[in-house]
């Protein structure tokens, strides 16, 4: 079994010692708990700041010219960063996520009628999650990446819908698709292809290489 201080072990941040480099301090702009909770557990140093996007603005920009779902979650976190790069300095991660239904693009659901709305359509078909994630400097984007997760629902019946949402309440309506995957909204699928993180909303493992070969 291998330590931390094995010969070769390079992580990206934290202490100088054994062979840790020094972290590189980013800006989040989002204040999802969720992202934040990512970055935290990652060990990243970093500040969170609203981004102050229109998203609703911009989607309804990007679907009028025709963008899919997943050109939208791109042009979205392009947008978050680009907003607060321009007011701050240094490296500005932007994300966001969409969810696609054959083509169609989803939002997070306004009340829990919607999200059974919601749920409803999407039980016993798969649908996609595109995570995107952007990096600006100075009111320019300097990097981005986008992963699409696949995930399946099995066809639950009305009961079993209508128990998960008396269960979970109003916390579904922070998920785009009414569901919360790492806690009983697993219960809800049959199938998921995709990396974690970027199902939760942030593309962990491209931007922590991204941010080592700007550390080196």
């Amino acid at each position: 079994m291998s330590s931390a201080g094995s010969a070769g072990f390079q992580p990206a941040f934290g202490s100088e010692t054994a062979g840790w480099k020094p972290p590189l301090r980013v800006v989040l702009a989002s204040t999802s708990v969720s992202r934040r909770a990512i970055l935290q557990a990652a060990g990243l140093d970093f500040d969170a700041v609203s981004p102050g996007v229109d998203e609703d603005a911009v989607k309804l920009s990007c679907l009028a010219s025709g963008a899919p779902p997943r050109r939208i979650a791109v042009v979205l976190a392009d947008q978050k960063a680009l907003a607060v790069s321009r007011s701050m300095p240094g490296l500005v991660i932007g994300a966001d996520q969409t969810l696609d239904l054959d083509g169609a693009l989803y939002d997070k659901p306004r009340d829990l009628a919607q999200a059974r709305q919601t749920l409803a359509a999407l039980r016993g078909k798969t649908h996609h999650l595109h995570s995107a994630i952007a990096a600006a400097r100075d009111g320019a984007v300097v990097w981005r990446a986008c992963q699409t997760a696949s995930l399946t629902m099995w066809t639950f019946d009305d009961v079993f819908l209508d128990a998960y949402l008396t269960d979970q309440g109003e916390a579904v309506l922070s998920s785009v698709g009414a569901y919360l995957l790492e806690g009983r909204g697993i219960q809800l699928f049959d199938k998921i292809e995709g990396d974690y993180f970027s199902i939760l909303g942030l593309p962990l493992l491209p931007l922590l290489a991204f941010l080592r070969s700007r550390a080196e």
